[in-house]
């Protein structure tokens, strides 16, 4: 897809390419913001299964089922075999997980080496435990990769979680824990770990030490500043620059975690009626999950953030979920009531949508049908707004798919209960999220600019050009491979690092664009359709070529092709493409 999936991925073909593994570059400029471990799985998953799209999300795949795994085994470990499997079920079948995994970005494996962290952190206390340096060195460990997926927050986080639940059993102060957690040892393991990039990305990057709280344009103050103290600390008091980000209403960013632990959000209620007293093993993880999910909402909550920040909390509810659905009892039996109500209705509402579009005809793709609420966009499901009833006939299968799940579910769980309800429950948004799955497919148009590049790749060579910055378009640099001139794009991501001594001239203002456009070299544009009127203007409507149209988005060329005319049909376009100005899902 544009934005983050393809930059990201197209970052990590750089290393592969260039041999430079240490600075994370996109379009040739220096990208500081996310440590390089981020990168460097897909990285070698593209060195291994050659560079393809499905070859980026290989990695958080594994971290994926990796971190249901880990959920389960440690619900196992403090709760018992059928809570753990509980446990396992909840954190693998969650709509937050399959939402925040369709996009590439490092929280999925960050969540995993916190609940590795977490795990380890408690079986270290333990009495029982009979390898306690051995965990004492994964919690170390956990902790230094942390550091290098999400930066501090990879540290911050266990330990801040681990500290006020030390507080709270009133252990803190007491020799024989830090004894047993070997803090010393520990912080040179993580140091092991974590400090090597950041030495050489530093050395790489300089100037080495400015330490002043303001940024602005044209300021380059290297690496350490910029992830340091621009990304971590401006950033919680939302004072970075540039300020390519928004935040949530506080109110949504709890209130969701409902849907983002949806199916098993309804047994929220029966969680209340569990013991948190740390006298077993049982009470000591559960009180250990209280204090993760709360330290990581209340911090996000005086932060700027993003629904899926809250991630690494997810665990925990699931551990939570799955000892209150093991233990059973009145609230897990009303819970799975609600859960047939609701996906009960859920599936009426699609069988319904699905018969009244059934004959509704379904030209081009779906970009023509879909609305334009930009404000709604700063939500995850924010262009679910655009969702418009004329759409829905683009995703006659995908609601037939869905529909069979919600009903077969709602019909399973309200005959059977306990583990049986679970299963059923799980197999049901297994298949609701193939539908998921076949309804990103349709919006492939309008999520991802593929269809412009293969037309691009069949065109003679000439220099790429994208209008608007770089994420905009970043698909059409991953599937041609080519480097591309930002027509007014110097703002967001790549801003800080264009400023860096030797970066590349790759932002071109309106002037220089023309002066290209004019030249008797070739020269292909990537733009939104509702940009053609202004391009018209500025370069005149015989100079612009279409190639092809796709998803509200145009391939244009100075000069013309075989089977490329000048843009005439203008205003025919634009109403084909009535919501050329949406954007996918914005990573920040």
């Amino acid at each position: 897809m544009d934005d983050v999936d393809a930059a990201v991925a197209q970052i990590a073909r750089n290393m592969v390419t260039t041999g430079d593994w240490v600075t994370p570059r996109a379009d040739g400029i220096a990208f500081l913001e996310k440590p390089a471990m981020f990168y460097w799985p897909i990285a070698v998953s593209f060195k291994i299964f050659g560079i393809h799209d499905w070859a980026a999300r290989i990695p958080f795949a594994l971290s994926a089922i990796g971190l249901a795994c880990v959920t389960c085994a440690f619900g196992t470990w403090a709760f018992g075999r059928k809570a753990g499997l509980c446990a396992g079920l909840c954190m693998a079948t969650c709509v937050g997980l399959f939402l925040f995994t369709r996009i590439v970005i490092p929280d999925v494996t960050l969540t995993f080496a916190i609940t590795l962290a977490m795990w380890a952190f408690l079986r270290v206390l333990d009495e029982e435990e009979q390898h306690p340096r051995f965990w004492a060195f994964v919690l170390a460990a956990s902790l230094g990769i942390g550091v290098l997926l999400k930066s501090l927050i990879g540290a911050v986080f266990p330990i801040a979680i681990g500290l006020l639940y030390l507080f709270l059993t009133k252990q803190l102060f007491v020799a024989r824990t830090w004894k047993r957690l070997r803090p010393i040892s520990g912080f040179f393991i993580a140091l092991l770990v974590a400090a090597p990039w950041h030495i050489l990305a530093a050395r790489r990057n300089p100037p080495y030490f400015y330490f002043g709280f303001h940024g602005g344009p044209g300021e380059y103050h290297g690496f350490l500043w910029f992830y340091f103290i621009n990304e971590q600390v401006l950033r919680f008091l939302n004072l970075r620059y540039p300020r390519d980000y928004n935040t949530v209403p506080r109110i949504w960013f709890w209130l969701f975690h409902f849907l983002w632990l949806f199916p098993w959000s309804v047994y929220f209620p029966a969680v209340a009626k569990l013991s948190f007293k740390p006298v077993d093993r049982a009470g000591r993880a559960r009180l250990l999950a209280v204090c993760w999910i709360g330290f990581i909402l209340v911090f996000f909550t005086l932060s700027t953030t993003q629904e899926y920040y809250s991630m690494p909390c997810y665990p925990a509810m699931a551990l939570l979920l799955g000892s209150a659905m093991a233990e059973g009892g009145d609230w897990v039996r009303r819970g799975t009531r609600v859960l047939s109500v609701i996906t009960g209705c859920a599936g009426l509402a699609c069988i319904t949508i699905f018969f009244l579009v059934r004959n509704l005809p379904a030209p081009g793709d779906i970009s023509s049908a879909l609305g334009h609420h930009p404000s709604a966009y700063t939500l995850s499901l924010g262009h679910m707004m655009d969702l418009t009833f004329d759409s829905f006939a683009y995703l006659r299968l995908p609601l037939a798919v869905a529909a069979i799940a919600l009903i077969g579910g709602a019909l399973a769980t309200s005959r059977w209960i306990d583990l049986r309800s679970f299963l059923a429950a799980a197999l049901m948004m297994v298949l609701f999220y193939h539908g998921a799955r076949l309804a990103l497919v349709v919006f492939d148009p309008f999520l991802s600019s593929r269809p412009l590049v293969e037309a691009l790749l069949k065109s003679p060579d000439g220099e790429l050009i994208v209008n608007h910055n770089y994420w905009t378009f970043s698909s059409v640099t991953f599937y041609s491979n080519r480097d591309a001139l930002n027509l007014n794009g110097r703002y967001f991501n790549l801003e800080y690092g264009s400023y860096a001594p030797g970066a590349p001239d790759v932002f071109i203002d309106d002037a220089r664009f023309k002066s290209l456009w004019y030249q008797p070299q070739r020269c292909y544009l990537v733009a939104y359709l509702s940009d053609l009127e202004h391009f018209k203007g500025s370069v005149g409507q015989d100079r612009l070529n279409i190639i092809a149209a796709s998803g509200g988005k145009v391939l244009l060329t100075n000069h013309p092709l075989g089977h490329a005319g000048p843009a005439k049909g203008m205003p025919h376009l634009s109403a084909a493409f009535k919501n050329q100005l949406a954007k996918p899902l914005v990573y920040r």
